[in-house]
């Protein structure tokens, strides 16, 4: 056991894991407070992994747990284990897989039971002609609380608007990347709930190929960590924000035109019945060219930092 104390992250290594040098791919595994099931969802992973043709390692991120979480994962053979020394979140998890992670592939799938691991080669081999891979609840047998469907629904048709195309699963737990593409954005990422959302939100925006690919979903062990009204809240507040900092038009632009319609439609009237420019006509039209002349310089600021990238590779994302 070896200790980092400015990390807060204890490791426990097992003499039967992979040598990094030959790591190929990483399947990084967040949990906390998982006792339930995160026995079973390992070997299920490392049954799954022994059909790949890859060298792999798996990283179990437990996240503070306050239960026998990190016991349970060690019961299971080629696993490494990371804890950190108080709960800090989701994706402080993930960030932590990602960042000691030894393979150029990762992929990250929760340890609640939901997501079938036997998915994890297809959504592998699916990376190969995509910049994103990602597990979408949408099979033929996905098990979704009620009372959250229409959440969902509303947040991924919002999430498709705003990023301009169609979103079916916005925040699944299994989906498989490059790690050199996520690298830059760690920083950007936060540590909650929300990291899988704005990892989807970002790729989109930065015009990455993001792959859907329908999975299962079954009902998970243990107790849900989400709750319901503040983080569809914080899920409305990261989706806007996201794609303000990626996109910022899709923000602006419609806030821009409504208001100039609206300060068009009360300026007629006002000719038109009072024979009077009213003041109401007048700040709504002001207000309209101060959005869209903010949304404008925004548009510029965000794209500025790619034109150099763009013009060297002319204007193709070179495949890997």
């Amino acid at each position: 056991m070896v200790e980092v104390p400015s990390e807060e992250l204890l490791v426990h290594i097992r003499e039967d894991v992979v040598e990094p040098e030959s790591v190929q791919l990483t399947v990084v595994v967040p949990a906390y407070n998982e006792e339930q099931a995160i026995e079973d969802q390992l070997r299920a992973i490392r049954e799954a992994l022994r059909q790949t043709d890859m060298a792999y390692e798996v990283l179990v991120i437990d996240d503070g747990s306050e239960d026998r979480t990190a016991e349970r994962a060690g019961q299971v053979d080629g696993v490494r284990i990371i804890s950190h020394g108080r709960n800090r979140g989701y994706g402080a998890a993930l960030k932590t897989g990602i960042r000691r992670a030894a393979g150029d592939i990762i992929l990250i799938i929760d340890s609640d039971g939901q997501h079938p691991a036997h998915e994890i080669p297809r959504l592998v081999e699916a990376l190969r002609d995509c910049d994103m891979a990602v597990g979408a609840r949408i099979g033929a047998k996905v098990h979704t609380p009620l009372v959250r469907r229409p959440v969902k629904w509303f947040l991924n048709t919002l999430a498709s608007y705003l990023a301009g195309t169609h979103i079916p699963d916005l925040n699944s737990g299994l989906r498989a990347f490059r790690r050199l593409d996520v690298l830059p954005l760690l920083g950007f990422l936060p540590s909650g709930f929300s990291f899988t959302s704005t990892i989807t939100l970002a790729m989109l925006c930065s015009d990455m190929f993001v792959s859907f690919i329908p999975v299962d979903c079954r009902p998970r062990k243990g107790k849900s960590k989400i709750r319901a009204l503040p983080d569809t809240y914080n899920f409305i507040i990261l989706v806007l924000r996201t794609v303000a900092c990626f996109n910022p038009l899709k923000i602006f632009g419609p806030l821009a035109f409504a208001l100039l319609v609206g300060g068009a439609v009360r300026l007629g009237l006002d000719v038109f019945l009072a024979r009077n420019v009213g003041d109401t006509s007048v700040l709504l039209l002001l207000a309209g060219l101060q959005v869209a002349v903010m949304g404008l310089l925004a548009e510029v600021m965000t794209r500025l930092p790619l034109l150099p990238r763009h013009y060297q590779d002319g204007g193709d994302r070179p495949r890997r």
